[in-house]
């Protein structure tokens, strides 16, 4: 077989010297960002503590967990908050996002956990696709799952520390019991298609 080292016929690599690239607002902006790693810097800025605030509102809304008192005989996974700032295209600052994940490499397999494939896309059946709805003229829609993962009912039994910052005061020894996935979970990616899947077939669209 023929390949392109054997013919010389290799595609050419394009790359891009930063040093030469013109500062765009965003590029500036990505630059200069200054997130923070953990709680403790995060808390010392409100709009930070705002962003946490609506994080648990949109988990609480969703029915994420329960507060159980402490297993003494089950895995505990951590939870750890990460920040991201959103930027606009022009450079300029969208919104403050924080999301709180488990700790999921405190997994333990078969006990909460069990299963984790999930199919992925790939980008050659994405063209593919693109290509017959060209030649054929079909409609294209795209749609955004907001926060997808989320979504994902939980057949295992997870539990979770509270979130840092937010330990109800009432219960503060009790762990989070959760009912639908979080990012950083093993099966999260599973439990969110799972859902997905059954969702189509329902409405009898074959996946």
């Amino acid at each position: 077989m023929l390949t392109r080292s054997k013919t010389g016929n290799s595609r050419p690599k394009h790359r891009v010297d930063l040093a030469t690239v013109s500062h765009s607002g965003l590029y500036t902006a990505l630059i200069a960002s200054k997130e923070p790693k953990g709680f403790l810097m995060a808390a010392k800025d409100s709009r930070w503590m705002h962003a946490m605030i609506d994080e648990l509102n949109a988990l609480k809304t969703n029915d994420t967990w329960d507060l159980v008192p402490r297993p003494k005989s089950s895995n505990v996974v951590g939870s750890k908050w990460i920040f991201r700032i959103k930027y606009k295209s022009d450079g300029s600052i969208d919104r403050f996002k924080a999301r709180l994940v488990a700790q999921g490499f405190s997994q333990i397999p078969g006990f909460d956990y069990s299963h984790t494939f999930s199919p992925v896309i790939k980008a050659s059946t994405v063209r593919v696709v693109l290509s017959i709805a060209v030649t054929r003229k079909w409609c294209l829609h795209q749609l955004d799952v907001k926060n997808a993962f989320l979504n994902g009912n939980l057949t295992e039994t997870v539990f979770m520390e509270q979130p840092q910052g937010f330990i109800d005061k009432r219960f503060p020894n009790h762990v989070c019991r959760l009912k639908k996935a979080l990012y950083g979970l093993k099966q999260a990616p599973r439990a969110w298609f799972q859902r997905l899947s059954a969702f189509f077939t329902s409405a009898r669209v074959s996946v």
